[in-house]
């Protein structure tokens, strides 16, 4: 009798994470960046995401080799977050293995333009255009 197999869920995910992912969600857990709080390994729609910021809508994904061969999977699931309001970046493994401080700054400046007010806002006015006060 075969062993049955269990399903990829967010919690064996977790448990069974990657050493890459291991270095990333040192950086990121216990809202040491920034103040902002990470979830790991997290249900968004009908898939896990590697690290997740509700508060921003902002997530996270780490690609190893074998996304050579997943890329279109790739952009249709990124796609469809973005689609449904979160902003997403890829890191491959080997940018976090190799350059983790250049991974974090591009982190931080994206959680920085998500915060950053519209640079040209519209002119608060009243009906007829008149300016309220």
């Amino acid at each position: 009798m075969r062993a049955k197999q269990r399903p990829f869920t967010a919690q064996r995910l977790r448990s069974d994470q990657t050493g890459v992912e291991r270095r990333l969600w040192f950086e990121l857990r216990d809202r040491r960046f920034y103040g902002h709080k990470f979830r790991r390994q997290v249900p968004v729609g009908p898939f896990i995401v590697d690290f997740a910021c509700w508060e921003r809508s902002f997530i996270i994904e780490l690609d190893g080799g074998q996304h050579n061969s997943m890329i279109d999977d790739d952009r249709k699931r990124t796609q469809w977050l973005e689609g449904n309001g979160w902003r997403v970046l890829r890191f491959w493994n080997n940018d976090v293995i190799e350059n983790m401080d250049g991974v974090l700054q591009r982190i931080a400046a994206t959680l920085e333009s998500q915060a950053s007010p519209h640079p040209n806002p519209l002119p608060h006015a009243g009906e007829g255009g008149r300016k309220l006060d």
